[in-house]
């Protein structure tokens, strides 16, 4: 991953030269320029991840706390804030196991025949009404119920890469994987939430079209 790719991102290193130099010299008031400097984005991108407000509190407290603990083990082959949301998204990552019952994974999940195309049945495209006022407020509660069921590894590059919009390369970073194991968890997660959107834009018709009809 490029520097450039990390400071567009998370801030370069010389943003966080005078904090990184505070919390290795233990100082007082490190603690707080921490949270002054990174909470808002951390506690963004924990919610995102796990969903609930305590859980993305918790995680961001657990996070900070082990950066200030462990900064001694930082050393500057990445960008200080890449580092530091690394810890953030695995913080969340290990709340939002500790705390969801997810559905079974493999009864879900569309099937694959030997290219790895879809074999199962067509999907409902509900693509073309994503823009129709009248379903917006279920669409999205339907789009949060979906990411909400996805396996914790699953949502969290979900979360990074079509909500936060991160690049595959900074994921990369982040989450300390390949490229092509990013891809292949987006590919996955894409299709289940795609499954679960047709299915709810499905039951939405049948539910308008019985008013309709009484």
């Amino acid at each position: 991953m490029s520097q450039n790719a990390v400071e567009r991102t998370v801030g370069s290193p010389d943003e966080d030269l005078d904090l990184l130099e505070a919390l290795r010299d233990r100082e007082p008031a490190a603690a707080d320029r921490l949270v002054s400097a990174h909470g808002e984005r951390a506690y963004r991108l924990a919610a995102r991840i796990t969903g609930n407000e305590q859980d993305s509190e918790e995680a961001v407290q657990d996070a900070f706390y082990a950066v200030i603990r462990k900064i001694d083990t930082f050393r500057g082959e990445s960008a200080f804030g890449s580092w530091l949301y690394r810890v953030v998204a695995n913080a969340a990552y290990q709340k939002l196991r500790q705390r969801r019952d997810h559905v079974r994974w493999d009864d879900v999940l569309p099937t694959f025949d030997e290219q790895s195309r879809d074999a199962g049945a067509p999907i409902a495209d509900w693509s073309p009404r994503v823009n129709d006022p009248s379903i917006q407020t279920e669409l999205r509660m339907a789009l949060e119920a979906a990411i909400g069921q996805l396996p914790p590894a699953y949502r969290m590059v979900l979360v990074l890469r079509d909500v936060e919009g991160r690049s595959l390369a900074e994921i990369e970073e982040l989450l300390e994987l390949s490229v092509p194991v990013v891809k292949i968890r987006i590919h996955r997660a894409r299709l289940f939430v795609r499954k679960e959107l047709g299915g709810a834009m499905t039951a939405l018709d049948r539910i308008t079209a019985a008013q309709v009809d009484s």
